[in-house]
C-alpha cells in the first residue's frame, strides 16, 4: 500500500502530477515524481493526509449553520411542529458539579441518550413510512410503539 501511495498525487501541488502530464500548482524547478514530502505519502498515514471529500459549502453555497437550519426545518415539518418557540430564554444553562446529587452516573446518562436516539429514529421511520404510503403494520414493533 505504501509503495502504491508513493506515486499517487496527494494535493494540487504534489509533484506526482508530473507522471500524468499535468503541471502541479506552484511548480518549481527540481520537482520529481515520487519525491513529494506530503503526509499522504508516508507509510504511517496509509494515504490519509487530509480531506478527500469536497466540502459541501463549495458545491452547495451554504454554510454549516445553513445546513443545520435546513435539517432542523425538515425535522420540525416531519413532526408537524412548524411553529418556533416564542421564548428564546426557555432554558437556563448552568454548570453542574461532577459529584452533584442531581447528576446521574455517566453510564446511566449514556444509556438514556442511546435510548432517546433509538426512539427518535423509530419515530422518524414511522413518519417516513406514512409519507411514502407504506403499511405501518409492516414496520417493526419498536417503530410501532413510537
Amino acid at each position: 500500500m505504501a509503495e502504491a501511495q508513493r506515486y499517487e498525487p496527494c494535493s494540487p501541488t504534489c509533484a506526482n502530477w508530473l507522471r500524468y502530464g499535468v503541471q502541479p500548482k506552484n511548480a518549481k524547478p527540481g520537482k520529481a515524481p515520487g519525491r513529494c514530502r506530503g503526509k499522504a505519502h508516508k507509510p504511517e498515514h496509509l494515504g490519509y493526509a487530509g480531506r478527500r471529500v469536497l466540502v459541501s459549502r463549495k458545491w452547495s453555497n451554504k454554510t454549516l449553520a445553513e445546513h443545520k437550519q435546513d435539517r432542523r426545518t425538515w425535522v420540525l415539518e416531519a413532526l408537524g411542529q412548524t411553529d418556533e418557540p416564542t421564548d428564546p430564554h426557555r432554558y437556563i444553562w448552568r454548570p453542574v458539579p461532577a459529584g452533584g446529587p442531581s447528576v446521574s452516573p455517566l453510564a446511566v446518562r449514556l444509556l438514556r441518550s442511546v435510548h432517546e436516539r433509538q426512539r427518535w429514529r423509530d419515530h422518524m421511520a414511522v413518519l417516513q413510512a406514512r409519507a411514502e404510503g407504506r403499511d405501518l403494520s409492516a414496520t417493526s414493533a419498536s417503530e410501532a410503539a413510537a
